[in-house]
């Protein structure tokens, strides 16, 4: 099985304009990303639609591509590079690592990448709900998974709902799990996904991978024990930073 992994990184942001090329100990983002997931696979590209971060990835000595500016998720950006890419090198797999995830561990990707050892079609990370200001947390997917550890449903709401025990000690009850939004798909996979309309269950949730799950694909999924930490604005840089300053003392 070949790997491809595809770091979809634009420039516009409404949160943090030009993300991808701010400074993180002295070191643009986009470039610790490209760093660690190459510890892990060796054709990584970076898929950006700004002249800006195609030239600092090419001054580090990384590869990237030139795609649209009408893009509406990093999904449609993985598509569009892999379309591309497939004409320069051969590939089965797409892992899609977020722009914005610097401390992204090569450990991750290797568990994406042990997840396909048949017909699998797409897979992605879980971790363990240790707290429960993490489970009532919208901004934290939950994951409910079958025995198969195949995904049944992603919801911002605390799932499953557990009837007659109080919401204190749901998650010292029962085995809650987190989605890490990191994603791997077999290419023609990847194609058809894109070309899906988006369904209620995406509408209401804002979770694009209900999309896939609303129409039949399979998610596969593995359990990491590293929290994934991105960066989404100038304060999460700022806290990144002082992570790192603390961490190397």
């Amino acid at each position: 099985m070949n790997f491809a992994a595809i770091i979809p990184a634009r420039y516009e942001s409404t949160r943090f304009p030009g993300k991808p090329l701010a400074l993180l100990n002295g070191i643009p983002m986009i470039q610790h990303v490209v760093k660690n997931v190459s510890k892990a696979i060796e054709n990584v590209w970076v898929a950006t639609d700004d002249d800006r971060i195609f030239e600092v990835v090419q001054s580090f000595g990384g590869n990237a591509v030139m795609t649209s500016k009408e893009h509406q998720s990093g999904t449609d950006r993985c598509a569009e590079a892999a379309r591309i890419l497939s004409g320069k090198f051969s590939f089965d797999v797409v892992i899609n690592v977020q722009g914005d995830e610097p401390f992204i561990q090569p450990e991750q990707i290797e568990l994406l990448k042990s997840c396909f050892t048949g017909n699998e079609e797409i897979a992605t990370l879980v971790k363990k709900i240790d707290s429960g200001d993490e489970l009532f947390n919208p901004n934290r997917p939950k994951v409910v998974i079958d025995n198969s550890f195949n995904a049944l449903y992603f919801s911002r709401s605390p799932i499953p709902y557990f009837r007659g025990m109080e919401e204190k000690k749901w998650h010292i009850k029962f085995l809650y799990w987190a989605h890490i939004g990191m994603y791997a798909y077999k290419t023609e996979v990847l194609q058809k996904i894109t070309r899906l309309p988006q369904g209620k269950l995406e509408k209401t949730e804002s979770l694009e991978q209900l999309r896939w799950l609303e129409n039949g694909f399979k998610i596969k999924v593995a359990e990491t024990s590293h929290q994934s930490i991105g960066i989404d604005t100038p304060e999460d840089l700022q806290n990144a930073e002082n992570f790192l300053h603390s961490a190397t003392r």
